[in-house]
């Protein structure tokens, strides 16, 4: 065993390929995507993207129903899309250790909101474990693992963004050659139980009030012998109860206090933490987002001095938002601040620098083309770098929901009299992940509406993960590349047409046609390569001939990062000249197509 440094999704990477995971799928999402892309790196695995997160729940559960122990990852709104399969999976339970992954983000610095996803571990009737660095990440996979087998119960492994990809010193072993091993002889012993029909499931459900009862006297004794649950005692005057990455913050803020950290947040050791309360004169809880604990011990009457009164409902908790929640209940007093030393000053201003497609991205000309028609059109937007579609100078988005929903809001918007056009722009691996069944419903309904496939060969956002319309899969094999052109006419849509996503002037006339299109959807797909993906093909750069610029600003119009104003003024309007910074221009053209006067030419030329 050596000591290295791993983040939290490398760690339960790690974890479960020690554990004897072989099979685990996942759908990429921020902050979760690292997991399967390292767990797919060991021996004798199976990892694969799959098109969405119910999909990789599925997955695995056949696997886990077939005797073998499976993972399967996801950010917290993708467990809203397993959410189904989830539900009825506790009523089954599991016959293979089923752990799901879920990277919740507080703070959403990726996502569009900050549930608390420990609340589907009591919906679901279910545990929920919540490691509190690296090292515990790594090994409570195993415990979630066998708990998962003990129960017969499918596990929640709670991360949150600051546990993901922050680094902490974890123990491992070189993973040493491993086969892929094949799964034993199916076993129908016990399937009625994973047949689900409501006969099963109203039998089922005692029965599954009677596994949790199990699994909390569990969290009474064993949870405490093997360290999931820890009873740290300190200075009897505080007591805390904490879990996961708030543990950290308690720890550092009331060193001398005594804590009882939570390994295992659902469900809860109550006479552990009866006999804790009454040890201690004041009990508080720390814990991110909901009052989770604190409102599961005030409705067992465990007396809480504080908790959501002083510790923030919103947002990730930080060192700095703990301490002054500490201070808020007079439970700290604040410390004489140091002398600054002379000439130092107490604030470092960072300009703001809001997110935008990157140069040569090939969504530009299709927003900037779309905001010129946002006059007489509604924008319905979806997950992904389009999202950005929103920020100036586009502003071409009316609405966002979640993944795939685009579609369905453009044909509600027009089904309901919208008197405007109606486009819905999505993405290639967001249509593939729940994009489908929405353009189904319309073309059944005959909504006329114009849905985008902004078609750039991977998934972007989350860091260049492969789907079903590239062709290649997780572990870099040969798949079978699914075209989105024969999919949609196969659907029903009577209007396809691809366009090459940096002709502005071809992206412009497909819009119109499709904006005049009667007989049901249009279906614009517009192709063209992230920059990060070998399908990308750098072009010569482009240059600002400052002879010719007016400064008419049309080419900041694209809204392309290379593009600056320059020092130099337009004797005739006093307006700065534009320039291209050539670190980053890709040469993709789209400023040229769009600037009046051809000042902006090929460095070549």
């Amino acid at each position: 065993m050596t000591k290295i440094l791993l983040s939290g999704n490398e760690a339960i990477a790690l974890g479960a390929w020690e554990a004897g995971v072989q099979y685990a799928s996942a759908y990429p999402g921020t902050p979760s995507t690292e997991i399967l892309e390292n767990f797919a790196r060991y021996p004798g695995v199976r990892a694969e993207w799959a098109s969405n997160e119910k999909v990789a729940l599925d997955n695995i559960i056949g696997a886990s129903f077939g005797g073998t122990r499976v993972l399967a990852a996801m950010k917290h709104v993708g467990v809203n899309v397993a959410a189904d399969s989830l539900m009825s999976l506790s009523y089954t339970g599991v016959r293979g250790g089923l752990v799901l992954v879920s990277a919740d983000d507080p703070g959403t610095f990726s996502s569009q909101n900050e549930q608390d996803n420990r609340q589907y571990a009591r919906f679901g009737k279910f545990p929920c474990i919540e490691p509190a660095d690296s090292a515990e990440a790594r090994r409570f996979v195993g415990i979630a693992l066998e708990v998962s087998e003990r129960f017969g119960t499918p596990v929640i492994l709670r991360s949150t963004t600051r546990l993901s990809h922050s680094k902490s010193a974890v123990e491992a072993r070189v993973p040493e050659v491993r086969e892929f091993h094949p799964l034993p002889p199916f076993s129908r012993e016990g399937g009625a139980d994973r047949v689900i029909v409501p006969a099963v499931a109203r039998r089922r459900h005692p029965e599954i009030e009677q596994r949790l009862r199990e699994v909390a006297a569990w969290t009474e004794t064993t949870a405490f012998e093997i360290g999931l649950n820890q009873l740290l005692w300190g200075d009897r005057a505080l007591g805390i109860v904490t879990t996961g990455i708030a543990y950290q913050y308690a720890r550092e803020i009331f060193p001398g206090a005594s804590i009882l950290k939570l390994g295992m947040s659902y469900p809860l050791p109550l006479q552990a933490l009866r006999d804790f309360a009454a040890q201690v004169e004041t009990l508080i809880v720390v814990e991110e987002l909901d009052p989770f604990i604190e409102g599961q011990l005030r409705a067992a009457g465990i007396a809480v001095a504080h908790g959501k009164d002083c510790f923030p409902l919103c947002g990730e908790l930080t060192l700095e938002k703990v301490r002054q929640g500490a201070l808020k209940a007079g439970l700290i007093h604040e410390e004489t601040p140091a002398k600054a030393p002379e000439g130092a000053t107490s604030q470092v201003h960072v300009p703001p620098r809001p997110p935008a497609l990157c140069p040569g991205c090939p969504h530009r000309a299709f927003f900037y083309d779309l905001a010129r028609q946002k006059h007489k059109t509604i924008i319905a937007g979806d997950i992904g770098c389009y999202s950005l579609g929103v920020q100036a100078p586009f502003q071409a988005m009316d609405m966002l929901i979640s993944m795939g929903a685009s579609i369905g809001m453009a044909h509600g918007f027009k089904q309901a009299g919208g008197q405007e056009g109606a486009v819905a722009t999505i993405g290639d691996s967001t249509f593939f992940h729940s994009g489908l069944s929405p353009l189904a419903a319309a073309v059944y309904n005959r909504a006329k509406i114009t849905v985008a496939i902004l078609d750039n060969r991977i998934t972007a956002m989350t860091g260049q993960q492969q789907h079903p319309g590239t062709g290649v899969t997780l572990q870099g094999e040969e798949g079978h590349a699914i075209d989105i052109a024969p999919l949609v006419k196969a659907l029903g849509v009577t209007f396809v047409e691809e366009v090459d996503a940096w002709d502005v002037k071809a992206v412009e006339a497909a819009l119109r046609a499709a904006l005049a299109h009667e007989d049901g959807p249009a279906v614009i797909i517009v192709r063209g390569a992230c920059v990060f993906t070998p399908h990308f093909h750098l072009q010569p750069r482009m240059r600002v001939a400052a002879d010719k610029c007016v400064a008419c600003h049309a080419c900041l119009r694209v809204g392309c990062p290379a593009i600056l104003k320059s020092d130099e003024l337009y004797e005739k309007n006093q307006r700065p000249k534009t320039l291209i910074d050539p670190l980053l221009c890709t040469g993709c053209t789209v400023c040229s197509q769009v600037c009046p006067t051809q000042a902006i030419e090929r460095e070549s030329e």
